[in-house]
């Protein structure tokens, strides 16, 4: 697979074509977890995927995993009993760190429960990508939903202690279902409250 073009914004004229809504989830800078409580009356996470793995050839990071062996990590997260983001996560199986342990033993628990929850990670950029039918991630997603032509993805790097991991979050369609929150950009004059 050639690299993506990960973006550090949304720029471009396919960002014209975002809704509000998915504009607003794509760069909400909290916990996607906490959004999804906030936005549905029932929330879960299931485990699709847990063990050790290749990264994808657009996962490297500094000194992480590109082509290298990695535990990987893939969960769908339901808001009302539908699929709303498909994540992906990669870390390091080189490290043996207290990361480690802890996505070992998530299971269908948010890995965002986590990683916002502990004061001791920091997290790195977000980067943006509108995903379509060559990329992996976008055909692991399409299993989850009746897909559009693209599915937008995000993702950042966290780190603590020395580890990172790589959380790539993909949309899927019924994202624009949820109930609105505050922090949604205003709509020919009114805020989405």
């Amino acid at each position: 697979m050639k690299r993506s073009n990960w973006r550090p914004r949304l720029a471009g004229r396919p960002q014209s074509l975002l809704s509000p809504i998915l504009r607003s989830w794509l760069t909400e800078p909290g916990s996607l977890t906490a959004r999804c409580l906030r936005s549905s009356r029932h929330f879960s996470v299931r485990l699709l995927r847990f063990g050790k793995g290749r990264a994808l050839a657009d996962e490297a990071v500094d000194g992480g995993c590109d082509g290298a062996l990695a535990w990987v990590r893939e969960v769908v997260l339901s808001c009302d009993g539908k699929p709303v983001i498909f994540a992906h996560t990669t870390l390091a199986a080189s490290g043996n760190g207290r990361l480690t342990r802890w996505m070992a033993r998530l299971g269908s628990r948010s890995l965002g429960s986590l990683l916002f929850a502990y004061p001791g990670f920091t997290r790195g950029r977000i980067e943006f990508l509108r995903l379509d039918d060559r990329h992996p991630l976008y055909r692991r997603a399409a299993a989850l939903c009746s897909p559009p032509r693209h599915l937008w993805a995000r993702r950042s790097l966290h780190r603590l202690d020395g580890q990172q991991v790589l959380v790539t979050e993909v949309f899927l369609p019924d994202i624009l279902s949820l109930l609105p929150t505050t922090g949604l950009p205003k709509v020919f004059g009114f805020e989405l409250t």
